[in-house]
């Protein structure tokens, strides 16, 4: 079984052309399966997706908007080896996301409650999640997955192993991890403040979508549900810009962290 393993490391090295990066969000040098034209491929398709399933905002003020306001964004962004595209699509939940390769998604339900500087956080985090190279690591992780289940399946009691290992998967899949949103807050902030826009508006935003999800139930594509406690969040972004503490942000991350 360790010989399967090392022939099949092995192939997945041959077939994907892996490499070390620093990677300058993260600061660190980590390995890659995928060149940047892989990874621009890759996001391609999924747009493609994406835009058969959701209609693009068929307005041309807004849509502008959200390419000026990301262009800007982009400029200041720490990678320059891909263009951005940042487009509009029809949906009420407040959403946005991010695809590899540089393409960006935010709903018509988003831009109904952000101003120009809350909208300019909001792509610089999505930008964020994509020079972190974020989606890229959680398709990483799947090829790692598939080769594990090949392994897995000659264990004994295979059918029980395997089974936890995908409950496991697709809790790790589902979203981002805490860790990669807060990276994606912080450099969000940054990405805004050097685009000329106010940074301090991250903070009204999350403070926005806490007031939401109080008055409506939380559905499952909604922004908030798949990242961390906003107060975290806010916490972050504070320390990001160098604003001071208060003594309601202490109360809040403790009242989290009791919830935990």
């Amino acid at each position: 079984m360790l010989r399967l393993f090392f022939i099949l490391i092995l192939t997945l090295v041959c077939l994907t052309g892996c490499t070390r990066a620093y990677n300058i969000a993260t600061q660190q040098e980590e390995l890659t399966f995928y060149s940047t034209p892989r990874e621009v491929s890759i996001g391609q398709s999924i747009a493609r997706a994406v835009e058969k399933q959701y209609e693009l905002l068929d307005d041309i003020l807004l849509q502008n908007r959200v390419e000026a306001i990301g262009s800007r964004i982009a400029a200041v962004s720490d990678r320059q080896d891909i263009s951005f595209h940042f487009k509009a699509i029809v949906e009420e939940e407040v959403n946005a996301f991010a695809l590899p390769g540089g393409f960006v998604y935010v709903t018509s339900g988003l831009l109904e409650k952000a101003s120009d500087d809350e909208l300019a956080c909001v792509l610089g985090h999505e930008v964020g999640h994509i020079v972190a190279r974020h989606s890229i690591k959680r398709l990483q992780a799947s090829l790692g997955y598939n080769l594990l289940r090949v392994l897995l399946a000659q264990a004994p009691e295979a059918g029980k192993v395997v089974t936890t290992a995908d409950i496991a998967f697709v809790q790790i899949m589902a979203g981002y991890s805490r860790e990669d949103e807060l990276l994606a807050d912080r450099l969000g902030a940054r990405y805004a403040r050097l685009a000329g826009f106010n940074p301090e508006a991250m903070i009204s935003f999350l403070e926005k979508l806490q007031e939401i999800t109080r008055h409506k139930p939380l559905r499952p594509r909604a922004y908030i549900q798949t990242h961390p406690f906003v107060p975290d969040r806010i916490r972050v972004v504070k320390q990001e810009l160098g604003l001071p503490l208060t003594f309601e942000d202490y109360i809040n991350i403790e009242e989290q962290l009791r919830r935990r």
